[in-house]
């Protein structure tokens, strides 16, 4: 009646053998590192870094524990923080020679000191949040006027376009202030423009004047294209900087929304405030113009090595800009347009893909409606011309790609020239993380020392182990055995719990400290229902077996629903909440699933190991049971 199958029993110790496996690495503790990663879009993490860095470690005798690696930055392992400065002013020295235009950030920063070969099983510890760990909290505030103008410039392009395009003849086109006028010589020009503009521009407002004898048509956004713009610029911003960030390796970061035009932004773990500066920094516009002349391909129609020539002597022509296009350790110098055709606000998909026709890795770009009609109208008569792709940082350009325009373009088109899948790769993440919609300015900056998060550890882990050492006596001094039972099953719990944490690679913060110790409270209560329900069945004049048989049977619904309810809580604290709630309510979660389980089937197994096998079971130890009619208590069930 009370016995589990062999293959229950090897299950829930399996269980329990990967989660010791997966919870241990939190025990390790962090050690300092320097983490290395690619700032400009030229330089790559690969083997050749990799050599770079452990030369210049050994060549300057500078000690250290073990180098990582991923796709985007090298770690290097230090044992102190007196050798981790020290190893990243000579790597600084050795990646950077030129101090005025480093290729590399090099920046401090703690990654865990667990054996090698938990890594290699992906067992890592859990992140901890920046009130756990430190770190640098951001404040950033987006330039909404920025955002209006670079629309309403945009917009003014395509109304030059389509009246181009349409054959209308018009005076003038220009900004003033937050309009657009256009002037007419004529009133019949006007409502022909007028009639043609409302059915592509459904996000401005036009309005009649006229002044001087000259037919005036002024556009403005509408307010609700207004408000959208906004919106979409912060959004736009929160994921370049996720992406710029991510791209850099910064353990979870919080990057989320503040009020109407400000971002949040907690890089946990990082001990450098200018480092951290300098990632903020490379959030970078984009911009695709045409190439005017260069002496690359002479294939191309813009192939013109003079005028090149003419330019690096000083002689640029007005309307030009001359930039360099790097590949590996050449640079070829190509005179641009300084005439916009897309931003990359009108970017809305960059993939890395293969051609179908010779095999070879591109990037599928797509553009939004407007971008594709300003694209085709351009690229109408630059087929065989070439178009530079840019990124802007910090206000200097640099060149991405510069390919040859094979066709006519439009909403969906290939970049190529990537020789290889990762290049595609990397070129189709900077046309992706490079859009910013709207600059930034930091208006608050705050650092969390890591001595503060070591005091927060400390509190939450003493108070969760208090309430632990509180419920044991409870629980021992009131249910006996079956006491001993569930606090062991709840430690089961907390180690299940702390498992998927870390497999999920969650990240830890004070809430959710508070949610492991509300888990602890709570999930006692479902082993409160099981005794209690095995002493009623005593009560009632079953055998020891039957009770225990029908306790765990008849407290699984009671079990269930109560805890579908919370669940449910905190299902509604994690869609509706943001960062701290969030954080709590997958803890809380997670926490109601493990306690299930842990109370039900675990604390089964160790209660059908005890009693299980005993066929004359006379008596279970689950603390004093009132029989009615009984003059005296019995210390044990009969």
């Amino acid at each position: 009646m009370n016995r589990y199958p062999l293959w229950k029993y090897l299950f829930v110790v399996f269980l329990m053998a990967i989660s010791i496996t997966y919870t241990l690495p939190n025990f390790f503790g962090e050690v300092p590192a320097v983490q290395v990663s690619p700032l400009k879009t030229t330089a790559k993490i690969d083997t050749s870094v990799m050599q770079a860095v452990e030369q210049s470690l050994k060549a300057a005798a500078v000690s250290y524990d073990g180098i990582y690696t991923d796709p985007n930055s090298i770690k290097v392992r230090f044992r102190d923080t007196d050798t981790q400065l020290k190893g990243k002013d000579v790597l600084d020295r050795a990646l950077n020679p030129i101090a005025d235009s480093p290729s590399f950030i090099l920046a401090l920063n703690l990654i865990s000191d667990s054996p090698s070969w938990f890594t290699a099983i992906n067992a890592l510890p859990m992140y901890l949040g920046l009130d756990l760990r430190g770190g640098i909290h951001f404040l950033l505030q987006v330039d909404m006027k920025s955002a209006k103008d670079k629309r309403l410039e945009g917009q003014l392009g395509f109304i030059r376009n389509t009246l181009r395009d349409k054959k209308i003849a018009y005076t003038g086109v220009a900004r003033d202030g937050d309009n657009i006028v256009l002037r007419f010589r004529e009133a019949a020009t006007r409502e022909k423009a007028q009639s043609e503009l409302e059915k592509v521009t459904p996000d401005l407002a036009l309005k009649t004047s006229e002044s001087a004898g000259e037919f005036r048509l002024t556009a403005s956004l509408t307010q609700q294209s207004l408000i959208e713009t906004q919106k979409a610029a912060l959004e736009q911003n929160i994921t370049t900087l996720r992406n710029r960030v991510n791209e850099l390796g910064v353990a979870e970061p919080i990057i989320q929304q503040q009020g109407a035009d400000r971002i949040v932004v907690q890089l946990p773990g990082v001990q450098d405030t200018a480092r951290a500066k300098d990632i903020l920094g490379r959030t970078a516009s984009l911009e695709m113009r045409l190439v005017e002349a260069h002496a690359g391909d002479p294939a191309a129609r813009d192939y013109d090595p003079a005028k090149i020539d003419a330019a690096i002597k000083g002689n640029v022509p007005f309307g030009t800009e001359l930039l360099y296009e790097r590949r590996g350790t050449q640079a070829e110098p190509l005179l641009l347009s300084k005439q916009v055709i897309v931003t990359g606000e009108r970017l809305t998909k960059a993939s890395p893909t293969f051609d179908q026709r010779s095999s070879q890795p591109v990037v599928a770009i797509e553009l939004d409606g407007q971008g594709a009609r300003m694209m085709r109208d351009t690229t109408r008569d630059a087929v065989k011309r070439r178009m530079a792709v840019l990124l802007i940082e910090k206000g200097k350009p640099e060149v991405i790609t510069a390919p040859v325009i094979q066709d006519v373009l439009g909403g969906s088109f290939q970049i190529t020239g990537s020789k290889t899948p990762r290049e595609a790769n990397d070129l189709a993440l900077l046309l992706r993380a490079g859009a910013l919609a709207a600059p930034m300015d930091i208006i608050e900056e705050r650092t969390v020392g890591p001595s503060l998060g070591a005091e927060n550890i400390a509190i939450g882990f003493h108070s969760t182990w208090i309430g632990f050492a509180a419920i044991t006596v409870f629980m021992i001094g009131y249910y006996l055995m079956f006491g001993v039972i569930s606090i062991v099953a709840l430690a089961i719990n907390v180690l299940f719990l702390v498992a998927l944490l870390s497999m999920l690679q969650a990240t830890l913060t004070l809430p959710g400290m508070a949610g492991i110790a509300l888990t602890v409270g709570m999930a006692i209560d479902a082993n409160v229902l099981i005794a209690e329900r095995i002493r009623e069945e005593l009560r009632n004049g079953n055998t020891p077996q039957a009770a225990i048989f029908a306790g765990y049977d008849r407290a699984w619904g009671t079990i269930l629903d109560s805890n579908i309810t919370t669940l449910i809580a905190g299902l509604m604290l994690f869609l509706l909440g943001s960062g701290p709630v969030k954080g709590f309510a997958v803890v809380l979660c997670l926490g109601i699933g493990t306690s299930i389980f842990s109370a039900v089937v675990v604390s089964r197994c160790m209660v059908n190991l005890i009693y299980g096998s005993r066929h004359r079971l006379q008596t279970v130890s689950i603390g004093q049971v009132w029989r009615e009619g009984a003059e005296k208590p019995e210390k044990e069930a009969k």
